[in-house]
């Protein structure tokens, strides 16, 4: 849309992803034809939403179009766009595909249905399978922090050297600092200086991997969870998202101080502790407990070594928007 054009409504969903019950995921803001907008015009409407993340949907590029995607979306946060990120993937794909969208790729084996998304750091595969969306985790790049910025990072977190088990440098698109720690107790209790993690100018995802002494203790908690959330009662009701991973993470870097659930930063943490011998090869993450979110990711690693990232998303907004 040039500037001399008036605004036009175009639809609109705001959806809750990596959760089956409103508003205990993550929100996300989807405009489902960006066609026309400037770049300027999509960062101000990102910006008024206030979310972690709005999408726009257009047509794939010739390129994308080519390597068989199905849409283009671009995402953006309060501060700027991003080349990829893991709850908008998903969230856009249930827009999409809610709005009618059809996938050019026939269903496989087992009835799942493959959806191929273009987007900055190129064409994600995403697949479906029931009510869940799963996207294939970007290829990954990581390395050892230098010991000043873990120790900065480790003084914004309140952290003592104790509390760190490992860190590495994670970018799979967007770059995140991930410290594995020593509990959950240690997780759920941090209380970061925002101001001074924004002055690092770095995103950082923490994590505790359950051992199976502590199995009782998170089974108990992920009860009274599915109690409170509408789950359920009793551990059949969570066993088949019964967390055994901790998450979570701050990015005040680019404007959100902790996100309530994230998929980049999981699957990054997920390659990085399958790879390790630090997680197993299937599990599920709970992310947002501190936010009063009940945010579940499903992890699994497949037999070529490719890693899935999966969750559910619910539709809380349907409508238009002037733009």
């Amino acid at each position: 849309m040039t500037h001399n054009q008036l605004p036009v409504q175009r639809p609109f969903k705001q959806v809750d992803v990596f959760t089956a019950t409103p508003y205990y995921g993550n929100p996300l803001a989807v405009v489902l034809d960006g066609s026309g907008l400037s770049d300027a015009q999509m960062q101000h409407f990102a910006r008024w939403t206030n979310l972690s993340e709005t999408t726009f949907l257009l047509p794939p590029s010739e390129t994308g179009r080519a390597g068989g995607a199905d849409y283009r979306v671009r995402i953006f946060t309060p501060g700027g766009e991003l080349p990829f990120a893991g709850h908008p993937t998903l969230g856009s794909c249930h827009a999409w595909l809610q709005a009618g969208g059809t996938p050019r790729a026939k269903p496989g084996a087992g009835g799942a249905q493959a959806i191929v998304q273009e987007c900055g750091v190129g064409l994600v595969q995403i697949r479906r399978e029931g009510e869940r969306l799963a996207f294939a985790a970007p290829p990954l790049k990581r390395s050892a922090p230098s010991p000043m910025v873990l120790a900065q990072v480790a003084a914004a977190l309140g952290l003592k050297a104790e509390h760190i088990v490992t860190a590495q440098l994670l970018d799979n698109g967007p770059v995140w600092l991930g410290l594995l720690l020593d509990s959950a107790q240690t997780v759920l209790q941090l209380n970061p200086d925002h101001l001074a993690l924004k002055g690092l100018d770095l995103k950082v995802g923490v994590a505790h991997v359950e051992t199976a002494q502590e199995a009782p203790a998170l089974i108990a908690r992920s009860n009274r969870e599915a109690r409170a959330f509408g789950g359920g009662t009793g551990a059949a009701a969570v066993a088949a998202d019964q967390p055994t991973v901790e998450v979570r993470a701050f990015a005040a870097a680019i404007g959100v101080p902790e996100d309530p659930v994230t998929g980049s930063l999981n699957a990054s943490l997920a390659q990085w502790l399958m790879a390790d011998g630090l997680a197993p090869t299937q599990y599920v993450a709970s992310q947002g407990t501190c936010l009063g979110r009940a945010g579940r990711v499903h992890l699994s690693r497949d037999a070529a070594g490719q890693v899935w990232v999966g969750g559910q998303s619910v539709t809380c907004i349907d409508g238009s928007v002037t733009l």
